[in-house]
Formats: structure tokens, C-alpha cells, sequence
């Protein structure tokens, strides 16, 4: 698992270079068919990640948010997403990061979340806990709705949904509610400065790193109904060991 992760953070270098290079500069903002936006910037920055984890493993499957899948039936499959929070890096602010995550026969076991613009790095790996800034970090011990803080991200399906009357009642509960999104609330959760996270609009790219992230930090990360996440994976319930059963319990009455 070491070199696997020593290449990952190589590979999270590489794509902050390239994509420093752009950020707050000039260029081109296509429109994909999601009607989500992608630079020249997302595109090197995934063939330098690219360049660097099939250069050291050739025979590994890789699935990128701009490049599509390759080798999807390998037993090892690297997924990445170069830029993700497009949207902020074209609006020249910090919210946007680099993720690489690694999946062993369906099993997220290996992420790297990488904030240039914020110089965050965090990373985890199966078995060897989670690091912030080159520091161990751990969730809180918080299990009391009435003292927890809950971050939500994108909710466009949840505020289509019976659920939105659940969050409603989290919110009435808890004892601060913030939107941070992107990659800044799941490490905040990690490094135990956030109790759960609540996104209903998301996929895996976006969130396989921060999977792997909080779970080795002590924390449970799972879709909304529970499952544990997969490459079908659209929602997002990670909290605290203490809160996680009781939120699910609430979205899910």
C-alpha cells in the first residue's frame, strides 16, 4: 500500500502544478453535456495524473471524470478527478481540489485529497490512518444531536424529496448547520472540526478519496440510505460513529 500511496502523492503534486500554472489566468471554459464546466486545466491536470499512476502500474485500470474508464475490470482501478469544484477554480476561489482514490475488487482502499489553492493534502490508506497536513487526524467523539455540527453540500434531489422535511428537522436539532461543500467539509469532519456531512448530489469521483479519508479517521461514510459507497454512488451520510446511526434513523423514518 506504501508505493501505491507514494505514487498517488506524486501524482496529486504533479496536477497541482499544472493546474496553478492556469488558476486566475486566461482560458477557455467549455460546457459539457452536464451542463458542468471543464478547462484546459482539468484536462492536463488528469493526463499528468494519468502519466504518472499508469507510468508506475501499467497494469491498473483507471477511471477519470475527463477521460472516462479504462480497464474497468482490473482488480486495481484508480479514480480521479483532476479538478473538482470546476466551478470555484474558474471563479478564482480556493474551493476546488484534486482527488485520487484507489479501488481493490470494489473496495475504496487508498485517497489523496489535494487543495492547492488552500495547500490542504490529506490522504489516508487502508489500515494506516488519516493524515492532514502531514498530521493524524481523527473524527470527534460527538454522539449528542444537540451539540453537533452538520455541513451540507449539493441537495438538489433531497429539496425534490420527502427527505427535505427530515433535514429540516437535523437543522432544528443541531447545534450549527454550515454549507462549506467540496472537499473542505470531509476534511474538516476528519480532522474532528465537523460532525456530519449531508449531500444528496454527487458521484463517486467526487467523493471515493474522501470516502477512504474519513473511514480511516474514525469515521462512517455511507450513501443516504445507508449503503456503503460504490461507483453507482450519488448521496453522501458521513458522520461521526455516535451520529451517523441517528441521522440515518432521521432521513430515514
Amino acid at each position: 500500500m506504501e508505493k501505491y500511496l507514494e505514487t498517488a502523492l506524486s501524482a496529486a503534486r504533479a496536477a497541482a502544478q499544472v493546474a496553478l500554472a492556469y488558476y486566475r489566468g486566461e482560458f477557455d471554459v467549455e460546457i459539457k453535456e452536464d451542463q458542468t464546466p471543464v478547462t484546459v486545466a482539468d484536462k492536463k491536470a488528469e493526463e499528468a495524473i494519468r502519466s504518472t499512476l499508469l507510468g508506475a502500474f501499467p497494469e491498473h485500470g483507471f477511471y477519470g471524470e475527463e477521460s472516462g474508464k479504462a480497464q474497468e475490470d482490473a482488480d486495481y482501478l484508480w479514480l480521479v478527478d483532476p479538478i473538482d469544484g470546476t466551478k470555484s477554480f474558474v471563479g478564482g476561489y480556493g474551493m476546488w481540489s484534486t482527488q485520487i482514490a484507489l479501488m481493490h475488487k470494489g473496495e475504496l482502499v487508498l485517497g489523496v485529497s489535494s487543495a492547492p489553492a488552500t495547500r490542504e493534502m490529506a490522504w489516508a490508506a487502508k489500515g494506516m490512518g488519516a493524515q492532514l497536513d502531514g498530521e493524524a487526524v481523527t473524527v470527534s467523539s460527538k454522539s449528542d444531536l444537540v451539540q453537533a455540527s452538520v455541513s451540507t453540500g449539493n441537495l438538489q434531489t433531497m429539496a425534490r424529496s420527502p427527505q427535505w422535511d427530515c433535514l429540516g428537522r437535523i437543522f432544528a436539532q443541531v447545534n450549527r448547520t454550515r454549507g462549506y461543500g467540496d472537499y473542505y467539509h470531509y476534511h474538516r469532519l476528519a480532522a474532528g472540526q465537523l460532525d456530519a456531512v449531508i449531500e444528496s448530489d454527487v458521484n463517486i469521483l467526487d467523493i471515493a478519496a474522501l470516502v477512504v479519508i474519513v473511514r480511516e479517521a474514525g469515521g462512517v461514510f455511507t450513501d443516504l440510505a445507508g449503503n456503503p459507497p460504490g461507483l453507482d454512488t450519488t448521496s453522501v451520510l458521513a458522520a461521526t460513529p455516535g451520529l451517523h446511526g441517528q441521522l440515518l434513523q432521521i432521513l430515514n423514518p
